[in-house]
């Protein structure tokens, strides 16, 4: 007793194992700061550009054209039915948002170093607000597709309510992958100098500027081995409809891959993440 009251006594107990139970509940927690990262990591991009997110759409623009003009015009490739230009920007959404949330991702962890280092919070907030960072671009460039449609009066079918599903695939994709590149790009800065050739090379060996239904049929399930393949082929399901049609043997073994990639990414990110603050 003190000055007529009773104290009390306040333990703190320091329990094994409890950090590691409370991850996924410290990522809610933690939800504000992956607001701030994301917002900020948006508005970095485009500071102090003339035409700020106009960027997001002259980028993949640029690139619809030239490979329609390539494809379309010069190789005189099968437009499953529909105009080259929508052909190619319905697999240039997917791919683009691909590209985007690897480059950003594989330096996310080392661009937030100074914050690494100094104050705790579950790592996966990093690298996953750069790939929401992505998406918002994906969601901007979707203008340009909206936009062909209008100027080619093309009308989707019923399966544009299936796109929803691609996009999460898509999603699932980006984040499994960029939490590979991000955790090994803290061991390894040789991935600063490796990611971009991955992007420039899986551009070329993925259909954004051809369909599927060009690649001969006995090769069909291996070329589905790139989990992007089943990702775009059912990007352009959904929004092109008509003569557009999913190879379910190497849709499933992409989807596959996808399942894959992301939790296997889960896995490696969780397993290094406690020696981040040490190596970067």
């Amino acid at each position: 007793m003190m000055n007529g009251q009773e104290t009390t006594k306040h333990e703190l107990v320091l329990e094994a194992g409890r950090m590691e139970r409370q991850y996924w509940k410290d990522l809610w927690r933690y939800r504000e700061l992956f607001y701030f990262l994301a917002w900020r990591d948006i508005l970095v991009r485009y500071k102090q550009t003339a035409i700020g997110m106009a960027w997001a759409l002259i980028r993949p623009f640029l690139t619809m054209v030239v490979f329609s003009f390539v494809f379309g015009q010069l190789a005189k490739l099968p437009s499953e039915g529909v105009p080259y230009p929508i052909l190619v920007f319905a697999a240039m959404l997917p791919w683009q948002f691909f590209a985007n949330s690897l480059s950003e991702c594989s330096n996310s962890l080392i661009a937030n170093a100074n914050l690494i280092s100094k104050v705790y919070f579950p790592r996966l907030v990093v690298p996953t607000s750069a790939v929401v960072v992505s998406f918002v671009d994906f969601l901007v460039s979707g203008m340009i597709l909206l936009g062909l449609m209008a100027w080619y009066n093309y009308v989707p079918s019923w399966r544009i309510l299936t796109l929803p599903l691609f996009i999460a695939i898509a999603f699932a994709a980006s984040t499994g992958a960029g939490l590979w590149l991000a955790s090994l790009n803290v061991q390894y800065r040789d991935f600063r100098y490796i990611v971009p050739f991955i992007v420039q090379f899986g551009l070329y060996i993925s259909p954004v500027g051809f369909s599927s239904s060009i690649v001969p049929e006995q090769w069909r399930l291996l070329y589905s081995l790139n989990p992007m393949v089943g990702v775009i082929d059912g990007f352009r399901w959904a929004i092109l409809g008509g003569e557009a049609h999913l190879y379910l043997p190497g849709f499933g073994l992409s989807l596959g891959l996808v399942v894959l990639l992301f939790f296997s990414g889960i896995w490696y990110f969780r397993k290094m993440e406690r020696t981040f603050a040490d190596v970067i």
